[in-house]
């Protein structure tokens, strides 16, 4: 029979609980995302309300007001006031950080989490004020996921309005130029460009070199002997600032306008417009400091000498990867990618090799691999592609044996799909649910009991879909790439004798140097064949 003891505790003598409770230190974070006056109003009131709130709270100790003025929520980087809030927490200032909603600590869902995790284990609670949530209560993170998943589509929503709005204009000619950086023009009160004289001869000057024949260098080597400053005061000009002014249409009195375009709306990355979205021109506009045949001069000549270097915009692809091998073979000891490099490029017996970047730019020491000569390349490939194709029943057959394997696991493709359909709908459920619970028109018990059930459901198609591996869009790239080989390997006439750009280019995805006498062909349909030989002497041999 089990026998307790009863251990009676201690009779210890404590100091007085006043002497080592200490209070939560609580801190606030404001943001406005714009510097206009009516914003800086709204945050200083924000800031006053959450100084004399936190002061008033027994219990608490005022750990300050940290706000970000005229700073999108979109991104962490800039946000110097947040980035401080988060270091005071981490050197144990801060018990608890105070906010309006989550749309104003972050928009962005992936960075909201991140911060919020890190807070947590650290042992820090953030309380968002709108909806109710204390970050270190058991439920928090996936009401927490949902809705800055709402904030940030809210933020999306604001972007496009603001594309929108900004591309109606450009359609109805309207557009501001600021003139900090644009060297020969002012804005006057009505926001116009103006030509200012002074720098319009500089701008007059250099087209007026470059027609006559000088080349980009030159031209900035006689504005900076001449003591020209540029447009922001420099002494030294570069050749980029020199080549921006001679192809900027503006100086002819046209805009080009929506020349670059807005790539995420997270982290605000812009690139130039290539034909994603419209361009709108504007014929006209202003005042010209250069007329529009002398532009169109200059232009041609540009592109005259482009093409005769190779580097036409419609071309520069092409340009850089000239070579079949091109981006194609990779350092099988480092991983970096090879070069195409020229020995004794000046005597009789100059070679052309393949050689790991690495080893280029920082030597044996960092990696060892030799370089692999052009020809032997070339020879191996002809004989890995023959040996293919005499035994290419052989070769179609394995080709099948693929898709097989692929297509058993085929029979989970239905499975799948439907269950992120269910994922996605229960999903939008949720969201609606916590919008409606935002907005005041659901009782606290009506949605808990809803959630919790909507919670339990989700998860155990989220089990459901963690233990089903299949991937769709994957399986049908393997079948495209298995039928493009495959015709194309049937369509030739026979082996080959000398190496084909375009049948190395139609088959193979890379080749994997293990040495410079062990190479891996990886094939488009994923399939890799290894090629070990033994290079005789002489260029051409091998074995």
């Amino acid at each position: 029979m089990k026998k307790i003891i009863s251990i009676a505790a201690r009779n210890l003598s404590f100091p007085d609980s006043g002497q080592f409770l200490r209070k939560t230190r609580v801190c606030a974070y404001c943001r406005v995302s714009t510097g206009s006056l009516k914003q800086s109003e709204s945050l200083e009131t924000q800031i006053s309300y959450y100084e004399r709130h936190i002061k008033n709270k027994s219990g608490w100790e005022y750990a300050g007001v940290f706000a970000d003025e005229g700073i999108s929520g979109t991104g962490m980087l800039k946000r110097t006031e947040f980035n401080r809030m988060i270091r005071a927490c981490e050197l144990g200032k801060v018990d608890l950080i105070m906010t309006k909603s989550i749309s104003r600590f972050a928009r962005n869902s992936a960075d909201c989490i991140d911060v919020v995790r890190h807070l947590k284990n650290i042992g820090v609670g953030v309380y968002f004020e709108r909806e109710n949530i204390n970050t270190l209560g058991a439920d928090s993170e996936l009401v927490l996921s949902i809705l800055s998943s709402i904030a940030q589509d809210e933020s999306r929503n604001i972007s496009e309005n603001v594309k929108w709005g900004i591309q109606k204009r450009f359609r109805e000619g309207k557009f501001y130029i600021t003139t900090k950086r644009f060297l020969g023009y002012d804005l006057n009160n009505e926001k116009q460009l103006t030509v200012n004289s002074e720098e319009g001869k500089i701008v007059k000057r250099i087209y007026r070199e470059y027609l006559n024949g000088r080349s980009l260098k030159e031209i900035k080597s006689g504005l900076e002997k001449d003591n020209i400053k540029t447009v922001t005061g420099n002494r030294v000009w570069n050749e980029s600032a020199i080549k921006y002014i001679l192809q900027n249409e503006k100086y002819c009195g046209d805009a080009v306008l929506q020349k670059t375009i807005t790539v995420d709306y997270l982290t605000g990355k812009r690139k130039k417009n290539k034909g994603e979205a419209p361009k709108y021109e504007v014929k006209e506009h202003h005042e010209a400091i250069i007329s529009k045949e002398d532009f169109l001069k200059v232009q041609n000549i540009r592109k005259i000498k482009a093409l005769k270097y190779g580097n036409l915009p419609e071309n520069r692809d092409k340009y850089q990867n000239r070579y079949a091998f091109s981006g194609k073979i990779i350092c099988g000891n480092c991983g970096a990618f090879f070069s195409r490099r020229t020995w004794n490029s000046k005597a009789k017996s100059k070679q052309i090799v393949w050689q790991c970047r690495t080893y280029i730019n920082e030597g044996k020491s960092s990696c060892c691999m030799k370089a692999v000569d052009d020809i032997t390349l070339k020879a191996v490939f002809v004989r890995v592609f023959n040996r293919i194709y005499e035994a290419k029943e052989d070769f179609f057959k394995r080709f099948a044996d693929n898709i097989e394997k692929v297509l058993k696991r085929n029979e989970k493709c239905e499975d799948i799909l439907r269950v992120d359909r269910e994922i996605e709908n229960i999903s939008g459920k949720i969201k609606e649910l916590v919008r409606k619970q935002i907005k005041g028109e659901l009782e606290e018990s009506t949605f808990d009991k809803r959630y919790r059930n909507l919670k339990d459901t989700l998860q155990e198609f989220k089990n459901r879909r963690n233990s089903l591996s299949y991937n769709d869009e994957k399986y049908k790239k393997l079948l495209e790439r298995n039928k493009r080989i495959k015709k194309f390997i049937e369509d030739r006439d026979g082996i080959i004798t000398e190496f084909d750009d375009d049948i190395f280019e139609n088959l193979i995805e890379k080749i994997v140097a293990i040495t410079p006498t062990h190479l891996e062909f990886h094939f488009k349909n994923g399939m890799v064949v290894e090629e070990e030989f033994i290079k005789k002497k002489g260029i051409k041999g091998l074995q």
